[in-house]
């Protein structure tokens, strides 16, 4: 990996010089097409572009309850059990974050407050291929049954056994076999067979992306996912065989990934890149986390800790690793990170898979503003306001003089309406 030992201002500007990829103006017009089209001709244009993009011509979208279900028994036994124990975990860590409102009456005559209301049908968006993650379908499906969801519709364009048997063990409630634009599409406005919903989750390849951008709007979208990111803070103490596997376990995935380490021991950098080159020789998807380590990875070294934390607050990695002694000792320096893995044998994969804390997290940087999927992701909030006649005649005079203030004659003449003769 190439180690780096420029300033901490050189390496704070080149991480601001990183934009996101613009949209090929091809692909917006190739999606746009299809958005209209689905939405002008429904089901028929769904099963045209299903039969040209993915090779397959179906006669019914929606997969069977005996194809789940059998999906279900069939799977391994092992996988069924680590995707049950991943399930009762994700339901633990994320039935904390389950809200219920509030009702606010300390002022005399006033009631304020929030209802929580869950969204009524979601969309969860699953690839087909390689990135056919059946944790995901759990790590999606589970924080919106939590939330009170009524609908969960799951489309997928090639599902395995394991993300049908996956989508039964979480809650899912109907699958179809739809992938591409057009199947963001069918949810976002719905046919005469895929129910329009309310809020679009998941991630999928740049027409996907791109159809969630231009249906937003219509529905919500979750986020737009970017290429897998880890950054690892570290010091002599840690061990670079652990340190290389962790950074090779985000750049398997996609050789836009990025792996980062931010160290102020040029020994274990050293050892670090060294022990990367070693493990890539034996890790079956070689070719892909290779290009990853060489065009997106680096190793920086910087001369003191309070350095290394505020490059790493810069870069706002999607999975932050701290291999430091004490490591939540360093967790009130963290400012920008989608989850934080805190110690040597909190390996970054446990997040993927059976930890509890979601592992679909924000990407490319967006950690400064945005946070992991969650329950409060698929819910809504309503406020209410209640006065009785004296609380409205103490507060009037305030609402009529700002009300005239703006130039809103017909707001102020609304509470005198009310007022008492």
């Amino acid at each position: 990996m190439k180690i780096t030992t420029d300033s901490l201002e050189k390496q704070l500007a080149n991480v601001q010089k990183r934009t996101a990829q613009l949209t090929d103006p091809k692909i917006e017009a190739a999606v746009r097409e299809i958005i209209e089209t689905v939405q002008a001709k429904g089901d028929a244009a769904v099963r045209d572009y299903t039969k040209k993009f993915d090779g397959v011509e179906l006669a019914d979208f929606k997969i069977s309850e005996e194809r789940i279900d059998a999906a279900y028994e069939n799977i391994d036994p092992k996988t069924k059990e680590a995707l049950e124990v991943a399930r009762d975990n994700i339901i633990s860590f994320h039935k904390k974050e389950v809200e219920y409102g509030f009702v606010d009456t300390e002022k005399a005559g006033v009631m304020r407050g929030q209802k929580v209301i869950p969204l009524a049908s979601v969309g969860l968006y699953v690839p087909g291929g390689t990135a056919a993650y059946p944790s995901s379908v759990l790590m999606n499906a589970i924080p919106g049954k939590l939330a009170g969801v009524k609908r969960l519709v799951m489309v997928t364009p090639d599902p395995t056994e394991a993300v049908l048997a996956a989508a039964k063990i979480a809650g899912v409630d109907d699958i179809y076999q739809l992938g591409g634009a057009q199947a963001i599409a069918a949810l976002a406005y719905g046919t005469e067979t895929v129910p329009r919903v309310d809020k679009i989750f998941g991630p999928g390849n740049v027409y996907v992306a791109t159809a969630k951008k231009m249906v937003f709007g219509q529905v919500a979208i979750d986020m737009i996912a970017g290429p897998s990111e880890i950054g690892i803070i570290a010091d002599y103490s840690a061990k670079p065989k652990q340190i290389a596997a962790d950074l090779l376990s985000q750049a398997e995935h996609d050789r836009l990934a990025r792996p980062i380490l931010v160290t102020n021991s040029m020994k274990l950098a050293e050892s670090v890149s060294n022990e990367v080159e070693l493990q890539l020789q034996t890790l079956p998807r070689e070719e892909i986390a290779r290009e990853s380590v060489e065009e997106q990875g680096f190793i920086s070294v910087l001369p003191d800790l309070d350095q290394v934390f505020e490059l790493m607050n810069a870069i706002a990695p999607e999975h932050l690793e701290i291999q430091l002694p004490n490591p939540t000792g360093y967790l009130s320096l963290v400012e920008n990170a989608g989850s934080v893995f805190l110690g040597q044998y909190a390996s970054e994969p446990l997040g993927d898979y059976v930890a509890g804390p979601n592992h679909i997290l924000p990407t490319s940087g967006t950690a400064r503003f945005s946070s992991p999927v969650g329950v409060y992701d698929f819910i809504k909030r309503t406020q209410f306001i209640q006065y009785s006649a004296a609380a409205l005649e103490k507060e009037a005079q305030y609402v009529t003089t700002l009300a005239r203030v703006e130039g809103l004659e017909g707001h102020a003449r609304a509470i005198e309406a009310r007022e008492a003769k």
